[in-house]
């Protein structure tokens, strides 16, 4: 695993707790459920004068008890000392909003430790630069969200930064091909993103991690992957083999479509070196977005579950439309000539298929956007897991920026639909669909 040089930074080291954690978590021999866990883990509100809820600590810095504490505090946070600080220290660090949010966040899939961030792209963009150098490799799977890709092979590539891909629907075998090339250079990290993004296409996280494990022996790489599109509630890649998670908290764990973040999630060996480099470059999440995501996390499951059932309804119906050529929608799977493959990842990884999926309008571009110009429910906009239903068009917006080639390569079409299910009524939004194709 690399070490993040403290001898070019001086801000590392462990983020503090605020408090010790006064949160009941198993009743009567029984481990509660992360959405019980959500009112009140990781917050004492006799701390807070008895608020039920945590107040939004809108402070930049921390006042010390005394000058021995404020030196010791400082000696955790730049690594002088290991274990780090045992207190607030300043808002670039940690801050009560931040700690008790990411307290929460690791709670979904007994992660060891999780960081907050200010964007997913922010996360992202730490996790490299904690993870690699001038010279290393990174492996990841394809398509991936158009800003990554951007990141790993225009920027990281500016500083000497190489990468090789592998589809996202790759064998064991394809696997081994790419990994045991790239083992000829120093792989600092294998990263996936699954589904994918915006194809719905899934990635074998068992298989990447077999194929680590026998390729790289004890020096393997961590793997890390963005379950933005199916996690918490639908997939937990730490149960696979996958050592760190990356979230757009914007997305289902934000849900409403009012406020940017990033997770990250994990070992705590990894997360500390994570941590080490947040600290430096400050890509910490503020604390009033912080509060809106406590908030948001406890309803969670309530909005995942009736997005995820709301999906069910209106891919059932537009998968029989005379103007679809096909839908991307993972619970179709089982039931697609062609993707027994897929089917059988889908089964071994998944709860749940989603809301997110890929519809393909037959035609191209200018039959895309007719569709996408006459939905009336549906919103045209980027993003997605908002309790509202939004589609867009990845090919024309999110991958404009992708080279064509590579577009077509990884199935980015100009007939390629992308659309997020909301919390509406099934009904009502597959009568917008219906009037929407109608307008093709």
């Amino acid at each position: 695993m690399p070490e993040f040089d403290e001898t070019e930074a001086d801000l590392t080291g462990v983020a503090p707790r605020i408090a010790p954690k006064p949160t009941v978590e198993q009743i009567g021999g029984r481990k509660l459920k992360p959405s019980t866990l959500m009112m009140g883990h990781g917050y004492d509100p006799m701390l807070s004068e008895g608020s039920l809820k945590p107040p939004i600590f809108l402070t930049s810095t921390f006042v010390f008890p005394n000058a021995a504490a404020g030196k010791r505090h400082f000696e955790g946070v730049t690594g002088k000392r290991p274990g780090g600080a045992e207190g607030l220290v300043y808002s670039r660090f940690n801050g009560p909003n931040q700690e008790i949010l990411e307290d929460r966040l690791g709670v979904w899939e007994e992660a060891e430790d999780a960081l907050a961030f200010s964007s997913g792209m922010s996360a992202i963009a730490t996790l490299f630069l904690a993870m690699v150098k001038p010279g290393d490799t990174i492996v990841h799977s394809g398509p991936l969200y158009a800003a990554t890709e951007t990141l790993i092979g225009r920027i990281l590539g500016k500083f000497g930064v190489k990468w090789l891909d592998f589809p996202a629907g790759a064998t064991r075998e394809e696997i081994d091909a790419v990994l045991g090339e790239a083992a000829r250079g120093h792989v600092a990290l294998i990263y996936l993103e699954s589904p994918a993004n915006p194809t719905n296409a899934l990635v074998d996280v068992e298989a990447v991690a077999a194929s680590r494990d026998a390729i790289f022996g004890d020096e393997k790489p961590p793997i890390a992957i963005d379950n933005t599109f199916l996690g918490p509630l639908w997939h937990q890649p730490l149960k696979h083999g996958a050592d760190i998670v990356v979230y757009s908290l914007t997305k289902y764990a934000g849900g409403h479509s009012d406020l940017v973040a990033g997770g990250v999630l994990g070992s705590k060996a990894h997360i500390d070196v994570i941590r080490s480099m947040r600290n430096t470059i400050g890509t910490i999440t503020d604390p009033n977005t912080a509060w809106m995501l406590l908030r948001s996390l406890e309803t969670l499951e309530l909005r995942m579950s009736r997005a995820g059932e709301n999906a069910v309804k209106v891919c059932a119906f537009l998968r029989d439309h005379p103007k679809v050529e096909r839908v991307g929608y993972l619970g179709f799977l089982a039931d697609t000539p062609g993707m027994e493959r897929q089917a059988d990842i889908y089964r071994r990884h998944c709860t749940g298929a989603g809301s997110t999926f890929s519809l393909l309008v037959k035609g191209g571009e200018t039959e895309a956007f007719a569709f996408l110009d006459a939905l009336k429910i549906a919103k045209l906009a980027v993003s997605l897991g908002g309790t509202e239903t939004l589609a867009s068009h990845p090919a024309a917006m999110t991958h404009l920026s992708v080279p064509e080639a590579r577009k077509q390569a990884l199935g980015i079409t100009d007939n390629l639909v992308r659309i997020s299910i909301g919390v509406e009524d099934a009904d009502d939004l597959i009568a917008d669909f219906d009037q929407a194709l109608a307008a093709v």
